[in-house]
Order: structure tokens, then C-alpha cells, then sequence
């Protein structure tokens, strides 16, 4: 008896604690001067973090130790909960850092906007590890891409922001395929049956494309979103539930009341939403603790 007891408050404790991670989120977006994590019950922030001056942040992660890992346009950095800093990583004078995320290895990938653009991996350190360059063709580094996705595969996802295009290329700079989207398209994940989830951008929308065959074989649009407006549809995340977490950006709408983080159901029912808040400012990336 004492024993199915102890597996009880095991299992209660394990319940208890995935709930309540679940409800905080962190978040960080281009036009808001600090990252921050919200709770999301109540949409207050539990902790924040000041940018560098003229920061655009566009990728906003926890690592595997509970770090913060997040771009500032002009590098990356890595903080603990405390506000110090483990590494900091600077770019270029006039390239752009978009993409930081770690590796499953525990290594940090980089992507930096720049003529060409480069795809730099770091370690634990954030000592550069290797760099892979390839020339995207667009001569404003600004318009070459948000957050870029390294795969399993060793190759790396590129949604072309100025090209409404994804390519994918291999290690050695081999053009696997180029695939048309409609949108400024921000970024792509790869779903568990390999097909990849797009945000679109100023289109407002979001997309799932079979890579095999390059199509598009869903898209969600305002008309099917039930109950709020998709604005720039930047992150974005299928959750294990099946629902789909949006980074909602509204830096280039006039209006700044509309929902700042979207929850949908498959269906497009609006389950939840990060309302107007003059305290958090445009969201274009969202992590969160347990989903």
C-alpha cells in the first residue's frame, strides 16, 4: 500500500509540475527593446531581460540546461536566469544574426545575414566550431532570412525571406530543392512526418509542404482561423496536442490591439490568446518550457 502511495505523489508531483511548466512561455520579438518569460494564465511577466541598443531579437530559446539563448541582430548570446552572461557572440559591422537555436549535440547553430551568408556552429564556449558560407543572391542582408533550420540530415532549411522560396542545401552547398512560397516567410519546421511546417509572413498565413514532391499540401489562412486575426505569422510551432502556437507579429499592421500569441486548434479554433498589453510589445518568437 505504502508503495502505490509513493507512485502516486510521483505521479501527482510529474502531473502537477507539466501543467504548470506548460503555462510559461518565452518570448521576444523585432521592435520590443528586452526578452522576457510570461506566464501565460495571467500574461504578466515573471522575467526579463534589457537587449543591446538597436537590438531586433527573432529567436528566443531555452537550451537543454535551462538557459536563454536569443539573437540580437548584431550577434547572439547566451544567459542564465540571473541576467549574466555565459557567452556573447558578434558579428560583422553590417551583418545581421537571425537564427540561434542548439543543437541536439549540445552545440549552437548560428545563421547571420551577410554577403555570403554563413551558418556557423558553436560550442559550449560559443568558440566557432565550423562555418559553412553560400551565396543566397540577395544583396541586402536584411532580406535574406529570419530563423533558418539545421536538420538531422546535416542540411540546412533556408526560408528565403526576400525570394518567397525555401531551399534546402547539404554540407557542401548542394541545392537539394528550391520550393516557391507566397509570403516573406520567416521560418520552417520539420514536423515529426517530415513534412514541413512554413510561416508565411505579411501573406497571414501558415502552410505544410511535402518536401518530396515540393507542394504544398495545406494552408491555413484568416479564413480558417476562427475567432482572431493572423497578422505577420512569424514562429510557429505544432504542439503535441495537436494545436498550433503562433507567433502573431504585428509590427506592420496599424493596428496594435490584435492578439500577440495565437492558439489554435487543428480545426482553426482560437483556444487561446496572449491579448493587448502595453507592457509586451510585438512577439516574433515564443519557446516554451513544456509543451
Amino acid at each position: 500500500m505504502q508503495n502505490l502511495k509513493t507512485k502516486l505523489f510521483i505521479l501527482f508531483v510529474f502531473v502537477s509540475f507539466s501543467i504548470s511548466a506548460q503555462q510559461k512561455f518565452l518570448v521576444g520579438g523585432s521592435g520590443w527593446n528586452k526578452i522576457a518569460i510570461i506566464d501565460k494564465n495571467t500574461a504578466k511577466i515573471d522575467w526579463s531581460y534589457d537587449l543591446p541598443e538597436k537590438s531586433e531579437c527573432n529567436h528566443v530559446r531555452f537550451t537543454q540546461d535551462g538557459d536563454i539563448l536569443f539573437s540580437y541582430k548584431k550577434g547572439a548570446r547566451l544567459v542564465n536566469s540571473s541576467n549574466e552572461t555565459i557567452w556573447d557572440y558578434k558579428a560583422n559591422e553590417g551583418e545581421e544574426v537571425h537564427t540561434a537555436k542548439q543543437l541536439a549535440n549540445g552545440n549552437y547553430f548560428l545563421g547571420v545575414c551577410a554577403q555570403p551568408s554563413r551558418f556557423i556552429t558553436l560550442n559550449s564556449k560559443g568558440e566557432k566550431i565550423s562555418e559553412q558560407n553560400y551565396e543566397l543572391g540577395i544583396d541586402r542582408n536584411h532580406g535574406q532570412f529570419r530563423q533558418v533550420t539545421p536538420t538531422t540530415n546535416e542540411t540546412i532549411i533556408i526560408p528565403v525571406l526576400g525570394k518567397s522560396e525555401i531551399i534546402e542545401i547539404d554540407k557542401n552547398n548542394t541545392v537539394l530543392r528550391k520550393i516557391k512560397v507566397e509570403g516573406n516567410l520567416f521560418s520552417v519546421k520539420v514536423l515529426p512526418n517530415k513534412k514541413w511546417l512554413v510561416a508565411c509572413g505579411d501573406a497571414h498565413k501558415f502552410v505544410i509542404v511535402d518536401p518530396k514532391n515540393e507542394k504544398i499540401v495545406k494552408e491555413y489562412t484568416n479564413d480558417f482561423v476562427k475567432g482572431s486575426s493572423l497578422n505577420f505569422v512569424a514562429d510557429l510551432h505544432l504542439l503535441k496536442n495537436g494545436n498550433f502556437l503562433i507567433a502573431n507579429w504585428n509590427g506592420h499592421s496599424k493596428d496594435k490591439t490584435q492578439a500577440k500569441l495565437v492558439e489554435i486548434s487543428k480545426k482553426g479554433k482560437v483556444l487561446w490568446t496572449l491579448p493587448h498589453n502595453d507592457e509586451i510589445r510585438n512577439i516574433s518568437s515564443v519557446d516554451f518550457i513544456l509543451d
